[in-house]
């Protein structure tokens, strides 16, 4: 499983990860779709943009390997912001190929872009 130096491992002054130490020696987290439901708590919005901002800053457009990238934070971006790099996706392999889509990142976190 690769490590991302220099990635974040949680939000500031919370428990909320967005790194792993170590693999799950039961076998890999799946990457699935999260809904987003308007009714979400402020703090899980800005949590949500937080990972943004660190995907956007450590990887930009290039496609990148999922590695020690928390499943259950990078599954409420899964399919809509960040996507399948590679066909065939494996949603359940540390080494699969994720990408930022741009354009629907750019929508659902305009400040994450500003000033670019």
């Amino acid at each position: 499983m690769l490590k991302h130096r220099g990635f974040p491992g949680r939000y500031p002054g919370t428990d909320f990860q967005f790194t792993i130490r170590r693999a799950n020696p039961r076998g890999v987290t799946p990457l699935e779709r999260r809904e987003r439901f308007r009714d979400r708590k402020s703090l899980d919005k800005r949590i949500d943009a937080a990972f943004m901002t660190a995907l956007w800053e450590q990887f930009g457009e290039e496609p990148f390997e999922r590695g020690n990238l928390d499943a259950g934070r990078l599954s409420w971006l899964f399919g809509r912001e960040v996507i399948p790099a590679e066909d065939p996706f494996d949603p359940t392999s540390y080494d699969a190929l994720l990408q930022i889509d741009v354009s629907a990142a750019r929508a659902a976190f305009p400040e994450v872009f500003e000033g670019e």
